[in-house]
């Protein structure tokens, strides 16, 4: 049985319970924490799950909107089962078939 993690990224919906509706709302609100981003990237803050974040933003949205990090982020656990057969005996994948190539060259050169 193998895990698999993933998260869901509330900061989209807790801005809207605080009346912040537009995202460059937030810019200024994060420079008065000493977090300094474009209206691009706190786009994308808002609308996509980030990758990567850093403490520092964390620690500032938490602030901004007087949550916790576990209301900003709701981690998922999913439990996989993996199958093994046993003696089984799959059919062998067909190796590529092998074509010749023509080269053209264009006239003139």
């Amino acid at each position: 049985m193998t895990k698999k993690m993933s998260y869901h990224w509330h900061l989209r919906q807790i801005m809207a319970t605080r009346d912040l509706y537009a995202t460059s709302d937030l810019v200024p609100l994060l420079a008065e924490r000493g977090i300094h981003l474009s209206r691009e990237q706190v786009f994308r803050l808002v609308t996509q799950p980030p990758q990567r974040l850093s403490m520092d933003t964390l620690a500032a949205l938490c602030d901004i909107l007087d949550v916790r990090v576990d209301d900003l982020i709701e981690i998922t656990v999913t439990h996989d089962q993996v199958t093994k057969t046993v003696n089984s005996h799959l059919a062998p994948t067909p190796a590529p078939t092998v074509r010749r190539s023509t080269i053209r060259r264009p006239q003139g050169l």
